[in-house]
């Protein structure tokens, strides 16, 4: 039953800054307070759009590295463990949060909610693994790094473990993501990126990498069908010259000046870099609206008052 035919199909990729903001120490209480702003635009959004959610998990799957670093009574879980127990864990708290803030709202149609544990496929052979880059986890006098049993890189934080993040090749749930959208359910998948599998014979095998959530949520995008893609992050926008005496926010670019722009170092690996990167794959393969905001502005981005858009060519 095609309950949601007819309305645009809406991916909202929210950063780890929706649950978490610079200076806070990520209590649960300050997490699902900060959640309150953008799933009551989401609740609004529900009524005009079916709606997919993806969101980033960095402070929370540290969070979990931490704490098995500092307990050895039990045995060690696997990343690709840990990015699942962390789509459980947000998956509750935004669904939660935005259950609540559909109640309070009076709406007169209310979407079910749907949290998906999900699995990204990615290539056994991707450079990325000869070459892991990904900081993750807490961070490591030098002496202690230098026994630890993986791979670490000096960052402004100390030494970190540093994994494989490889490029995601398709979503495995795709198929059940698209009918449940398409029965007008919201649906919570894709966290942290997903779980990284590579394909041995017929069956996924897990493996030791994490995904970039933006470039992970925009392969989803691509493959249901969306018709906006919003990456929700801590800034207004994409900016040149960030943080600089001349930076200057965008209000709109261009596939061109994207690449051109990013070529340039306008838009870091490690920051706004793999954003633009998802927008601009999003709007190549499919020519619909991609749209980089702020947590706070998602409802005014998709209604295009607010953010950075990439549009053709």
């Amino acid at each position: 039953m095609q309950q949601g035919a007819g309305k645009p199909v809406l991916l909202v990729a929210l950063g780890g800054n929706a649950l978490i903001e610079k200076g806070q120490v990520g209590t649960m209480e300050e997490q699902f307070e900060n959640l309150k702003r953008p799933m009551a635009q989401i609740a609004a959004l529900s009524q005009t759009h079916r709606i997919i959610l993806t969101h980033g998990n960095a402070p929370q799957v540290g969070n979990l590295l931490l704490q098995q670093e500092c307990c050895n009574a039990v045995p060690h879980l696997p990343l690709e463990i840990l990015v699942a127990q962390t789509q459980g864990q947000m998956g509750y708290m935004l669904e939660s949060t935005l259950d609540t803030a559909i109640m309070e709202s009076g709406l007169k149609s209310t979407p079910g909610l749907v949290s998906l544990i999900s699995y990204v496929v990615v290539d056994e052979n991707d450079p990325a693994f000869q070459n892991p880059s990904k900081p993750i986890g807490p961070s490591f006098s030098s002496r202690k790094a230098s026994n630890l049993p993986y791979p670490t890189q000096k960052t402004a934080k100390g030494y970190r473990r540093v994994v494989a993040s490889p490029k995601p090749l398709t979503v495995v749930e795709k198929r059940e993501i698209r009918k449940l959208i398409d029965m007008d359910f919201l649906v919570i998948c894709c966290g942290g990126g997903g779980i990284p599998v590579v394909r041995e014979g017929r069956r996924f095998c897990g493996v030791d990498a994490v995904i970039d959530k933006d470039l992970a949520s925009a392969k989803l995008a691509e493959e249901v069908g969306v018709d906006i893609f919003v990456i929700a992050t801590d800034v207004d926008g994409a900016a040149l010259h960030y943080g600089g005496n001349h930076q200057k926010y965008l209000r709109a670019m261009t596939l061109t000046e994207a690449q051109r722009y990013l070529k340039s170092g306008h838009f870091p690996p490690g920051s706004m870099g793999p954003k633009v990167e998802a927008a601009v794959e999003f709007v190549r393969h499919t020519g619909n609206r991609a749209v980089i905001s702020s947590v706070r502005a998602i409802k005014d981005a998709v209604e295009k008052k607010a953010g950075t858009e990439v549009v053709p060519p």
